[in-house]
């Protein structure tokens, strides 16, 4: 079985090698090439692109697990992250892709920051490329738990034994196979790879939760009558107004992650935003509702034939070796490892290019050739992992948790700082250093005072994304009318 399994898992990763090396050859020469594809992506590229790296290990592994531990009352989350997502797209997408293009053609968001508000350049520049940098460890470290958790779960006992834990041994393996193609073909094979993994992904989330009801070999398939009763299918059973402030509010988090909102920037024409956005949601709704499926029945699969799951996150692993082919399982892992390594490329793309153009080229080498820049980034994209790996290396870390930090950190330092510096044009630099330091200071301040809650409806705590995101937005505010010139406001 293990075999199957290992031979399917070992054409995805030379798949995924293929594009990288196919993508080298087409557009990583400058750095436009390399960290945004040269401005071409067609529209049902940047939408599945936007939404595989997006979710991440989270959908097949966190939400599930949530859903499996706590009931339907979890699913609050996806519908945040729905109606957040959507707004997005709305709002933020077809700015965003004009404006980089009209201020000097920046490739990064430190760098539109920085030529929107020319007075506070290198401290907007500097103070974003750290929180990029620093939460986007933690993230990445999140999808390599995802990659751990998998080759622990599945292959125990038959991996190498090179002196580590069949644990540490996934996080490597995920973590090399991502360097090898994030490294070599840049932006386009992330966002190639991505939208190879969005299809693999919805297959895998619509199959699953089927066949686990329908097609799991007869009586012993699952049943929604197998759930616990006490309120397990209620969308509001047990729900504070804390919890589902908690969960609706996820969603506030999608206008200030850099990881997604940089596909905006990659689209090929602002007229196109339309069609990626369509495509994009029709996706992510598929998804989401599969993810919820995946976690109900799981349940009820394990109800009625009185499993045991250790660790709920692994349900989707459980389920895909119990009750599928090995080529299949293969195949369903593949999606797993679709989900992770999507956003782990993107997120390590994304943080050195803010490493090499904020870093690098701004304090170190201004008159750095194209193709410097471009192997510097690759360089970064390698210290970036190396940062996550030794983050992950605790097997106790849950993919929920880790996830839920680093998305309330970027949420709160960039998302009102995204919205206002395309839509209010009397917003000083000023006020955008201080929106950056406010929002991922209060984020970091309510979870070292541990109040903040990360399964909504089981604990009494408020998610760190809420205080954070108003601070943020109060602090841009204020210190914007503070600094405003006495002349005419800023220009748009």
């Amino acid at each position: 079985m293990q075999t199957g399994t290992l031979i399917s898992l070992g054409l995805y990763f030379v798949a995924m090698i293929a594009i990288g090396l196919w993508a080298w050859k087409r557009s990583t020469d400058t750095s436009e090439g390399y960290l945004l594809a040269g401005r071409n992506l067609p529209p049902a590229v940047a939408a599945l692109s936007a939404g595989a790296s997006d979710m991440s290990g989270w959908l097949l592994l966190g939400l599930p697990g949530a859903l499996y531990a706590a009931g339907l009352v979890e699913a609050w989350i996806g519908i945040g992250l729905f109606v957040g997502a959507f707004v997005n797209w709305i709002v933020v997408a077809p700015r965003l892709r004009k404006q980089t293009e009209e201020r000097g053609n920046a490739l990064t968001i430190p760098e539109f920051l920085a030529n929107r508000f020319p007075d506070k350049a290198v401290a907007l520049r500097v103070v974003s490329a750290l929180i990029v940098v620093v939460f986007f460890a933690v993230y990445t470290a999140a999808g390599l738990v995802g990659g751990g958790l998998l080759f622990e779960t599945s292959f125990a006992g038959i991996l190498p034994d090179w002196g580590m834990s069949d644990y540490m041994m996934g996080i490597w393996i995920t973590a090399l196979v991502v360097l090898a193609y994030t490294m070599v073909g840049g932006f386009l094979a992330v966002s190639l790879t991505d939208f190879v993994q969005g299809c693999i992904m919805v297959v895998a989330l619509v199959l699953m939760p089927l066949v686990v009801m329908f097609g799991a070999g007869g009586e012993s398939g699952g049943s929604l009558s197998d759930v616990p009763v006490d309120g397990f299918l209620s969308l509001t059973q047990g729900l504070t107004l804390l919890g589902f402030i908690s969960a609706v509010t996820w969603g506030l988090g999608y206008f200030g992650q850099p990881h997604i909102i940089v596909r905006f920037m990659a689209i090929d024409t602002v007229e196109k935003v339309k069609t990626a956005r369509n495509i994009g949601m029709t996706w992510m709704g598929v998804a989401l509702i599969g993810s919820i499926g995946i976690g109900i029945a799981g349940r009820a699969y394990v109800e009625r034939n009185g499993l045991v799951v250790d660790n709920p996150e692994t349900i989707f692993i459980v389920l895909a070796n119990l009750l599928f082919h090995p080529v299949i399982t293969g195949f369903l892992l593949a999606a797993l490892l679709a989900a992770i390594m999507s956003t782990i490329s993107s997120q390590l793309l994304v943080a050195s290019s803010s490493l090499t153009e904020d870093f690098y080229k701004l304090f170190f080498r201004k008159e750095a050739s194209e193709r410097e820049s471009v192997n510097v980034g690759r360089i970064c994209v390698a210290l970036v992992a190396l940062a996550a790996i030794a983050i992950a290396s605790d097997p106790e870390s849950q993919v929920l948790g880790l996830v839920s930090n680093a998305w309330a950190g970027f949420g709160a330092a960039f998302g009102p700082l995204i919205i206002l510096s395309l839509i209010w044009d009397k917003m000083t630099g000023a006020g955008a250093v201080a929106g950056l330091v406010t929002g991922a200071g209060t984020v970091a301040a309510w979870i070292a005072l541990g109040w903040n809650s990360q399964l909504p409806g089981m604990d009494a705590g408020l998610y760190e994304i809420v205080p954070g995101f108003i601070a943020a937005w109060v602090a841009i505010w204020l210190v914007s009318k503070a600094t405003a010139p006495a002349g005419k406001p800023q220009e748009a």
